[in-house]
Parts: C-alpha cells; structure tokens; sequence
C-alpha cells in the first residue's frame, strides 16, 4: 500500500522564497505544498483548516510573527507539526520556538536533503533541529544550567533507568531509527518507551523532552 503525500505549508512573508521552497518541495516524492501563507495570522487560519501535516513557519513577520503563530497553533488538537524557518542563527528564536511547540527549527540556508529529511522526520513524530542551534542549546546550558528544585528530582526518579537512557539519547538528537539501534530495541518499543516518557514526564511531545534534558542537566553536562 502506497504511504499518502506529507501535505505541506508554507509561511513567509517573501513571495520568492515561498515560491523557491514550492518549487523544490513539489519536485520529491511523497510531499505536496498545498498552502502558502505570509503573516502569523494565514498561518494560524491554515493550520485551522485541517488539511497541513507540516508547517514550514518563517519567525519575522508582519502583525503576528512566526513564534507567536506557533504558540496559538500547537496547542489546538489536532494542529500540524511545525517546522521554523529562519535566516537569523539566533538562540533566542530557537528557544522560544522549541518553548512554543515547534517540532523543529532550521536554517533557511539548509540544502535541500536537509529540509526534506527534517519534514519527513517531523512528519513521523521526531525533532528536527539544525546541528548549530543543538550545538548552541549545549553551550547555553552547560554555561548556564536552569535551577532544579526537588519536583524536578522526583519527576526524574519515577523513570526506569532504560527511560532515562532513551531520555537523555533524545536530548543528544538520536532519531526512533537510531535510538533502536543503540539500545538494540525494535522501533516499536521504541515509541512505546517514548510514549511512556511523555506521560510520566507530562511533556507535549518530542521536543519539549529534548529541552527537558537540556534543562535538567541530562544532555551537556
């Protein structure tokens, strides 16, 4: 049986760079861009609409920008993984995106594989995240880790030592694939200890479990 198409949108506020993603993501198989959008407020309405499985968010953008956009939009049931697109190698919007709900973050400048694998890896429920906005998340943590109080230690306690290891392979951006590999798991059981984590740990999804061992010093410490 034939897996559907990933139905993509786009938001940017530069029509040409709308344009450009368009016509390089319509040349792949399996993905087809099926919305544009150029403010926060289209991308708010698209994702309303039902019809995206990935939205490609720029962050600056007129009235309501991209960080916003994917706060109102990943809380909503049934909201599309979103993918933030910038040109600005800045910590903050990576954070503040991540912190929003976005399932990823790249650069604008990623080659063209890159930005596929990063929709088919959102798309199948993974974390996407530039190599140099993970490098940075290290660096900030590790040169400024977050205070932990003793609901912090308790929450870690009530985990299984393979759910910590699977926990802290997931802050280091191991996909389901690699993960399995490792710990020599099949990628079933894989998804049945990261559901497990979801729950115990009261996370939205992938990439809040990242941040979490980032700010609980599992990963770069």
């Amino acid at each position: 049986m034939t897996e559907p198409d990933i139905r993509v949108g786009i938001v940017d506020d530069q029509e040409l760079v709308r344009m450009g993603l368009r016509m390089m993501l319509d040349a792949r198989e399996r993905i087809e861009v099926v919305a544009e959008g150029s403010d926060g407020d289209e991308a708010i309405a698209l994702a309303g609409a039902g019809s995206i499985d990935v939205l490609l968010m720029d962050v600056r953008m007129p009235r309501v920008d991209g960080i916003a956009a994917t706060e109102r939009i990943a809380g909503r049931p049934g909201a599309p993984r979103i993918l933030v697109l910038t040109t600005f190698d800045l910590d903050e919007y990576a954070f503040d995106a991540l912190r929003a709900g976005a399932s990823g973050f790249l650069l604008k400048d990623a080659r063209p594989d890159e930005l596929v694998g990063a929709i088919r890896a959102v798309h199948a429920g993974d974390a996407a995240l530039a190599p140099r906005i993970t490098a940075r998340m290290i660096e900030q943590f590790v040169e400024a880790p977050a205070e932990r109080g003793a609901a912090d230690d308790e929450q870690l306690a009530i985990l299984t030592p393979r759910e910590r290891e699977i926990l802290i392979a997931i802050g280091e951006g191991l996909t389901n694939d690699e993960l399995a590999e490792r710990f020599f798991l099949s990628v079933s059981t894989v998804k049945t200890h990261i559901s497990r984590l979801l729950q115990k740990l009261d996370a939205r999804d992938r990439v809040q479990l990242v941040i979490l061992a980032y700010e609980r010093g599992l990963v770069g410490g």
